[in-house]
């Protein structure tokens, strides 16, 4: 199986369609710029209408853009057909032809390029093989489960040794456990391949679980760029910081930094946090992010603000306690939950913030 591996590069890429009755223009894609290394896999993750399908599209070469350059292996390829690009494209339907076998679908491609029949048949048995269907190629796709549909949907794309694979949200159809699996299994042939890679998702553990590095896109602008751990960790923004995850946010006033570290004030409290944020100014107001993993309990009056358990939750790995505060519920995220630590519902408690695990971000949403 051979391997390229290419980058892929957008250059002030900006997408406007036209209203047809010269009213209102939609601006899907403003000004994108960024780098897919050779061999990464880098996820576009936004939620509906946030561009990140019109910017797989236009790497693909289903859309132009209206400004900005698409390069593919340092190639120009802005105004050159799909068929032109070195790209394969996975899309949300499985796109299988019902009238042939799983064999005779992932050969589709090889038989497009007139391909020798022993070279396709000695392929598309690899392929097979890399995807589990070992076996499967007599089959007619409608006997198959989803699961399996989607792998041959993969074997057919990657068959034709593309330089670049595109994903457009292709687990969107699964029930949540072959989900899973096929998130495992993307992942798994993407590296042995060493292919490049570009993912569309709003599903932020897809995008978490895939990615070498993520893209956060809203209102067809991108948000911010990082590996996973650096944007569920250190997002520069609220937007970003409660798409990715799970968050609690707290209004704070912002005072001085001492060797990297925000000393803040929560009511009367005060308050330490890291930032990556760009708009943090002392003497300002801010907010502050904290993840329910990163929050600890402690006795009343001990930590840095004060409340009530409402409910807790068993999780069976975990135990989610939400704590009627002052600033509203906040949820605590308790990773032994047979600890005999445990605070009962309605005890009073206190939540301490770890300075380096919550974040201080400024006042602006996005």
């Amino acid at each position: 199986m051979e391997k390229k591996s290419v980058s892929v590069t957008l250059n002030n890429v900006t997408k406007i369609f036209k209203d047809p009755k010269g009213k209102a223009d939609v601006l899907a894609v403003d000004d994108a710029n960024f780098v897919v290394e050779p061999g990464e896999l880098v996820t576009l993750l936004g939620p509906s209408g946030c561009g990140k399908t019109t910017t797989l599209r236009m790497i693909g070469g289903f859309e132009l853009p209206t400004s900005g350059k698409v390069y593919i292996g340092g190639d120009d390829v802005t105004m050159l057909p799909p068929n032109r690009r070195d790209t394969a494209t996975m899309f949300q339907s499985y796109g299988l032809f019902p009238h042939m076998s799983v064999f005779d679908n992932v050969a589709y491609g090889l038989r497009l390029r007139k391909i020798e029949p022993e070279a396709i048949r000695k392929q598309v048995d690899e392929y097979l093989e890399l995807v589990g269907l070992a076996g499967y190629g007599e089959r007619a796709p409608g006997r198959l489960s989803g699961g399996q549909q989607q792998r041959v949907a993969l074997a057919r794309s990657l068959i034709v040794t593309p330089s670049v694979l595109l994903l457009d949200e292709p687990l969107s159809n699964l029930d949540a456990l072959l989900r899973e699996q096929m998130r495992v299994e993307i992942k798994r042939i993407q590296r042995s391949l060493g292919i490049t890679a570009v993912y569309v998702t709003h599903d932020r553990v897809e995008a978490m679980s895939l990615s070498d590095r993520v893209i956060v896109m809203k209102d067809g602008k991108i948000r911010q760029i990082g590996s996973p751990d650096e944007i569920y960790e250190k997002p520069d923004s609220r937007f970003v910081a409660g798409f990715v995850g799970k968050a609690a946010f707290f209004p704070v006033a912002i005072g001085e930094r001492n060797e990297g570290v925000w000393e803040c004030m929560l009511g009367d409290r005060p308050v330490h946090a890291r930032s990556a944020a760009p708009d943090i100014v002392r003497n300002s107001r801010g907010v502050l992010m904290a993840r329910p993993e990163s929050l600890r309990l402690v006795d009343k009056g001990e930590g840095h603000l004060d409340g009530r358990v409402r409910m807790n939750v068993y999780l069976g790995h975990s135990l989610e306690s939400y704590i009627q505060t002052a600033f509203g519920e906040v949820l605590v995220q308790v990773d032994d939950p047979n600890a005999r630590t445990i605070r009962k519902e309605g005890e009073e408690v206190s939540i301490e913030f770890p300075p380096d695990r919550v974040r201080l971000l400024g006042e602006r949403e996005e």
